[in-house]
């Protein structure tokens, strides 16, 4: 099928909408017609380079909800007209990442950046007779796509598409950081670096796991404002400013559980974000940096002296198929506000005007609506 969708084909150059086409779906494949995708900080990624895909030119978006249309030779689990969100890794269930419980790694991820499907290693979408590298093997950044269904992930169809496509990555990400991956246990104090749709996760996911004190750090003001909207106790512009003021909040005490959640992780800011972290804490670091990046600025000693941990996620430690469904029975039973989550609704003209505004703190999440106007 011939449609549109956001295209890079090159390094820091603006996303440009362009006519593509989408192949069939092969075994174990499905077509979703999409709703809503989320404009996520890891497509800008893509963008600047910190995440590097194979090659150009680049179909954007890796989060996104809308309803399956066609399904593949093979398929059992969906039917036409399920509604679906899309996981942005996924999760085949049997290899032995998946098999151990570590669904988040299974292994089929390694070619999230190949552009390759699952199915049979050949490419499903074409740009000016040239094969396109689909985002996390997905491209949500498009009105259409044909998915493996270890990507897809069936929900409730009372759930709204505009929130539905914030779990197939940021919600998860940074509720499952909080819950699952710091394990923030009742009165535990908590800081969270970074107030996007992460960290506004992360927070929520701190304040239902019962933290005492929730201490944000973002520069921008209005994010400051939206944080303690959404659960944080107190808010800082500056990672020096929140220790000091946890210094004398906590008694000394600090926070024991510290999860970052900024647009973009540099090396040279670990040692503060583990300054904030308590004796035997934990700071996970959810946080993407430049895959070209591996200098760190770390005091070893006070690491080992302090017996403090530094831990990575993805995807928040968490299993898709369960998170995904699980979190929005939260959101449906009122635990989890993911309304206000969704700053401003675009199409996907605007995406350039989405990322724009992202970059410039003016979004918690953007999320691109689909209309019958593009397809």
């Amino acid at each position: 099928m011939k449609t549109k969708g956001a295209l890079i084909w090159e390094f820091n150059q603006p996303w440009s909408i362009e006519e593509i086409e989408i192949g069939a779906p092969r075994r174990h494949e499905v077509t979703i017609q999409m709703e809503t995708a989320g404009l996520c900080h890891s497509d800008h990624h893509l963008v600047t380079g910190s995440i590097p895909m194979m090659g150009f030119p680049v179909l954007g978006g890796h989060e996104g909800a809308g309803i399956v249309t066609e399904i593949g030779e093979g398929v059992e689990n969906f039917a036409v007209g399920d509604h679906v969100v899309l996981s942005f890794i996924p999760s085949c269930g049997i290899c032995p990442s998946c098999q151990s419980g570590m669904r988040n790694l299974c292994d089929l991820g390694a070619g999230l950046l190949g552009g390759a499907s699952v199915s049979d290693g050949s490419f499903r979408v074409q740009a000016r007779g040239q094969n396109v590298f689909p985002m996390a093997l997905l491209g949500t950044f498009s009105p259409y796509m044909v998915v493996h269904e270890s990507s897809v992930v069936k929900i409730d169809p009372s759930i709204p598409f505009e929130v539905a496509c914030l779990v197939g990555c940021g919600v998860t990400t940074g509720y499952g950081s909080a819950v699952r991956t710091a394990d923030i246990r009742p009165g535990e104090d908590v800081a969270v670096i970074g107030i996007g749709g992460l960290g506004i996760a992360a927070l929520q996911g701190a304040a239902n796991a019962g933290a005492r004190y929730i201490f944000a750090v973002d520069p921008v003001e209005w994010k400051r404002e939206q944080a303690l909207k959404f659960g944080a106790t107190h808010a800082f512009p500056t990672i020096q400013e929140a220790t000091a003021a946890c210094a004398e909040i906590t008694a000394g005490g600090m926070a024991k559980k510290v999860i970052v959640t900024v647009g973009h992780a540099e090396g040279k800011e670990v040692d503060n974000w583990l300054g904030i972290t308590a004796k035997g804490g934990t700071c996970v670091v959810t946080a993407m940096g430049s895959l070209m990046d591996n200098a760190v600025t770390l005091n070893l000693s006070m690491l080992t002296l302090l017996q403090k941990n530094l831990q990575g996620t993805i995807f928040g430690g968490g299993n898709p198929h369960y998170d995904i469904p699980h979190l929005l029975s939260i959101y449906r039973a009122g635990k989890l506000n993911l309304d206000d989550m969704v700053t401003r609704e675009y199409r996907l003209e605007e995406i350039n005007d989405g990322y724009r505004d992202m970059l410039e703190g003016r979004n918690i999440r953007g999320v691109i609506r689909y209309t019958d106007a593009d397809r």
